[in-house]
This record gives structure tokens, C-alpha cells and sequence, in this order.
């Protein structure tokens, strides 16, 4: 494990913006800019010293651009495979990867990632 790069966290947005019935399939794209506002004010609750978020967005949310803080991601296409890409190609870093969907979390784990829920980056309500 690299000591000296930040945690990398990867944020599965379509599954931690969908934890909400807030109205977010009303606006997929918007959805996904409120929650890129928030991890960038934010940042990721709970842990101390520095981060690198990634957002991982797909389908109707594509073309999120990125800004300070939080880097912007469009699956090519399956936004679980991109996001198993990319701890794969971490390099030995510490990786957190926000989901709650069951087979991305194996995945994930099975390649050294920790798994979080949606409730890290999004309270519940």
C-alpha cells in the first residue's frame, strides 16, 4: 500500500444518489451534480487526512463535468465495470469504493477496496 497517496474514493452515483426517493429520476443529471456539490464541500465524513474522490456516473447522468476537489467520471459503459477498473488499476493504494449494491461491493472487495454505504457520502432523508 502506497503511504504517502490520499485514499482514492470512488463514489457509485447512480446507487448512492438512488438511495434517496428524493425525485432523482425526474433529473438524472442534476441528481448527480447535487451529490458532486456536496462530496465537494463534504468531502467523505468520518475520514481524516486527504482523499481523492472519484464519481462514477452512467447513462441519463454522463456528462457531469468535474470540479475542485471532486473528479468526474462517465462510465463507457457499465458503471460497475469502470469502477472495478479502477481499483484494479489503484496500484496498491487504499481505495473506498461508496455502494451499497451487493455484487459491485464483492467485486470490489476481492481486489482489496473497502466498501462503504451511501449514508458515508448522503444522510439518510
Amino acid at each position: 500500500m502506497e503511504d504517502n497517496a490520499p485514499l482514492l474514493v470512488i463514489v457509485d452515483a447512480a446507487n448512492v444518489v438512488g438511495s434517496v426517493p428524493d425525485g432523482w429520476w425526474r433529473d438524472r443529471r442534476g441528481a448527480a451534480e447535487r451529490l458532486r456539490d456536496r462530496l465537494a464541500a463534504d468531502g467523505v465524513p468520518g475520514h481524516a487526512g486527504p482523499v481523492e474522490i472519484v464519481l462514477v456516473v452512467e447513462g441519463a447522468a454522463r456528462g457531469v463535468a468535474s470540479v475542485p476537489g471532486v473528479r468526474v467520471e462517465d462510465a463507457p459503459g457499465s458503471g460497475d465495470d469502470h469502477m472495478v477498473d479502477l481499483v484494479g488499476r489503484a496500484g496498491g493504494r487504499a481505495v473506498l469504493v461508496v455502494t451499497a449494491d451487493r455484487e459491485l461491493r464483492r467485486r470490489v472487495t476481492e481486489l482489496g477496496a473497502d466498501v462503504a454505504g451511501p449514508r458515508t457520502v448522503r444522510p439518510k432523508g
